[in-house]
């Protein structure tokens, strides 16, 4: 019987342990897609406790908690830190199999030096042992990306947003990891829900712009394309419902525009068409500038609507869609190719049954001379558990090019979630050497472990064009 979670967690061949100890383990980190504060990075933060790291905003534990029949007082409520902290280690022990398990105790070894397991008779200790550590000098925001090898960081940013932190952070010395913007449009491109209308308003105020027709929003939303790229943003970011494709002439955008200002209710084909028709600009700009575009869709939001009325969107109650996917997104894919407008594209879908739609609409629009232009993004949320990593691998190398994939990153709110890039590299590690071990690919420890390397670090450095900016 293995050790819990020892050295050699998750690697189970001896060719995968030398892949990773040697080559993997090592290499930093860019992190090019996550949901954390760029104020918090430039102000140094230092968290209080460790339920204000590890419980605040995490969607993830909330939803085991519920599961678990915790009072949602202990959860988002009015409820102590320490007595949210305590639901959250007598709610741990029950997740057998779930990635939080593993995650929670590989964040107590990285950051804390813990070495025991968390449950309900524990959290005293792990209480106290946290918050020593978090009150000491190396713990705090900066210093947690420091520790955990960081060296760049791509914050998720609407088109109003002042970028004010980015250009602190950027003009501060002392900083030493890179953060960069990166541009999410969502509330502009969900013109049927509630908040369209005000986060209208403010664009206009951002940009000074008149905006009533379909028109001005796509002048609009190039006026803040052109500012996320003077501050140095190399990447966007859609969370969608679905990949919309519909065409629609000027007219009737205009006309679909002047309804939802007004306030009146759209039809799905009205959305659809709309939506297209931003995300082809959009698209097309990023293109121009040499961004990267990131298409996050399969979500089924806010499920609960009696919740949601309590608590708000983000909050635990989104699930898997399952929306036809593949004509539309060829179709959109295609229209931007076809005026050589097509960026750099990664594809991320909540469903794992679109994984193998993904590798193969991909590889009709890879373009020569470029190691994939077009990604299959790494595993997304419900899917960023072992088998779900290991599904896309095996995927992405049965249909396309395993070597070129630009690997992990955290999606993550919290500042303790870069141990996902160890959990994720071992797992690649693991699968390659399985590869080696059956005999299915040569013991070729060079190649393998430049591979590795480049699939935790280097691909993703290249495809984002971070060489620039990084030292």
């Amino acid at each position: 019987m293995k050790a819990f979670m020892d050295e050699d967690f998750q690697l189970t061949t001896s060719f995968g342990k030398m892949l990773y100890h040697t080559y993997a383990e090592k290499m930093p980190i860019v992190d090019y897609h996550c949901h954390i504060n760029p104020q918090e990075i430039y102000e140094d933060r230092r968290f209080e406790n460790i339920a204000q790291v590890w419980l605040g905003g995490d969607h993830y534990k909330w939803r085991v908690m519920r599961a678990c029949g915790v009072d949602e007082k202990y959860i988002t409520g009015d409820g102590t830190d320490r007595e949210k902290f305590q639901a959250w280690a007598e709610s741990l022990p029950r997740a057998v199999g779930n990635p939080l398990y593993h995650w929670t105790h590989l964040e107590l070894k990285r950051y804390f030096g813990y070495e025991g397991v968390l449950n309900g008779d524990t959290a005293q200790e792990v209480w106290d042992l946290c918050n020593e550590k978090l009150a000491q000098g190396d713990l705090t925001v900066r210093g947690i990306i420091e520790k955990s090898g960081v060296r760049l960081v791509c914050t998720t940013d609407g088109p109003v947003d002042s970028l004010e932190w980015h250009e602190k952070i950027a003009q501060d010395p002392t900083c030493k990891v890179k953060v960069l913007p990166a541009f999410r449009p969502d509330r502009v491109m969900n013109i049927h829900q509630k908040y369209f209308i005000p986060y209208i308003a403010e664009l206009s105020r951002v940009t000074g712009m008149k905006i009533a027709t379909f028109g001005d929003i796509k002048r609009a939303l190039t006026d803040r394309i052109d500012y996320f790229d003077k501050h140095g943003c190399r990447a966007s970011d859609h969370g969608l419902d679905f990949i919309p494709f519909a065409e629609a002439t000027d007219e009737e955008l205009d006309g679909i525009v002047q309804d939802a200002l007004e306030g009146k209710p759209l039809e799905g084909m009205a959305v659809v068409q709309y939506q297209t028709a931003l995300l082809r600009h959009v698209a097309q700009e990023y293109c121009r500038r040499g961004w990267v575009m990131q298409l996050h869709y399969g979500a089924l939001r806010n499920a609960n609507t009696r919740m949601y009325g309590v608590l708000g969107a983000d909050t635990g109650y989104d699930c898997i869609n399952t929306p036809d996917t593949a004509q539309a997104l060829v179709r959109l894919l295609d229209s931007l190719e076809e005026e050589n407008l097509l960026p750099k594209t990664i594809l991320y879908s909540l469903n794992p049954n679109d994984n193998a739609v993904l590798t193969t609409a991909m590889g009709c629009f890879q373009h020569a001379g470029t190691r994939n232009w077009i990604q299959h993004g790494s595993a997304w949320w419900f899917n960023d558990t072992k088998d779900g990593m290991r599904e896309q691998l095996r995927n992405l190398a049965a249909s396309s090019v395993l070597g070129n994939f630009v690997g992990m990153l955290t999606d993550s709110r919290s500042f303790l979630s870069y141990t996902r890039h160890e959990y994720f590299r071992r797992i690649l590690c693991a699968l390659i050497g399985e590869w080696v071990e059956n005999g299915e690919y040569p013991a070729d420890e060079a190649f393998l472990g430049k591979l590795v390397q480049d699939i935790s670090y280097n691909n993703a450095v290249e495809f984002f064009r971070f060489n620039e900016v990084l030292d």
